[in-house]
């Protein structure tokens, strides 16, 4: 396989040998954009701005990304089921925490791990004691983002 391949196969092609004749050397290359499938990670935030941040940041990682301003869909189950949750505590009108112990209670998404991100001081207890996988406080760094994110899918 050339050098210049990297392990990251959802975005450099992946080449295999395909075939070599035997009165030459001749070469046939196979390429495949996806050898695996994407994992996806559905986020809830209702600032604009940060789903913004959040889905450049993720899809430059080589993640699907589904962002929600609200967690009204997730409430009414009109979502495809993702790989991870990210949830913001702090929803407008709802509470990320509650959102939470619904996607726990449903036998669909219970084995889904979940982070909650947030502010709120004292959230590690909080969002353990919500069902969530593991938690991030804000501010954070987007390194420390994407290993969590690596560590549960």
């Amino acid at each position: 396989m050339p050098e210049y391949i990297s392990n990251n196969c959802y975005e450099d092609y992946v080449w295999y040998f395909a075939y070599a004749l035997a009165s030459g050397i001749l070469f046939v290359f196979v390429s495949v954009k996806h050898l695996m499938k994407k994992k996806k990670i559905l986020i809830t935030d209702d600032d604009s701005g940060v789903q913004d941040i959040f889905k450049l940041i993720f899809e430059r990682a080589g993640y699907e990304v589904a962002v929600y301003g609200e967690a009204f869909s997730i409430f009414e189950n009109k979502f495809t089921k993702p790989d991870l949750f990210l949830l913001d505590k702090q929803l407008s009108g709802q509470d990320g925490l509650k959102v939470c112990q619904f996607l726990k209670g449903q036998s669909g998404t219970k084995d889904i791990p979940i982070i909650i991100v947030s502010a709120t001081p004292g959230i590690r207890n909080l969002a353990k004691d919500a069902g969530a996988d593991d938690f991030l406080e804000k501010p954070f760094q987007m390194k420390e983002l994407l290993k969590m994110v690596a560590k549960w899918i």
